[in-house]
């Protein structure tokens, strides 16, 4: 994240659902980050402006969680057979699907 203007503050307690604050020295822009290990979305994130960072080979992802959610809403890759979605209100991927690289690419961190 300092390759890209980031000073990162460690959380010691899940605050608003980040383990960290990513603050940019623009001075202006501060992201809540949740780590992971695989990608997902879950209800409890929602409206809550977090993004979610995890890896997956060599790549590393930051994503707008809710960017996401409403990815999958509006191209109908979450269908009501989603069970882990509507019923218990989250949804992960041990290995993302091509949509989700697709998707992804625009927010690759290059190691």
């Amino acid at each position: 994240m300092a390759d890209y203007g980031f000073n990162c503050i460690r959380l010691t307690d899940d605050w608003q659902g980040a383990d960290f604050i990513a603050v940019h020295v623009d001075g202006e822009t501060f992201l809540k980050v949740q780590l992971k290990g695989r990608l997902m979305i879950d209800r409890k994130y929602l409206g809550k402006q977090i993004h979610v960072a995890f890896l997956h080979g060599d790549d590393a992802y930051l994503y707008d969680h809710d960017a996401l959610v409403r990815h999958l809403q509006d191209n109908n890759l979450i269908g009501d057979a989603s069970i882990t979605w509507h019923e218990k209100g989250y949804r992960h991927w041990p290995t993302p699907p091509a949509w989700a690289i697709r998707f992804l690419q625009d927010y690759r961190i290059s190691q």
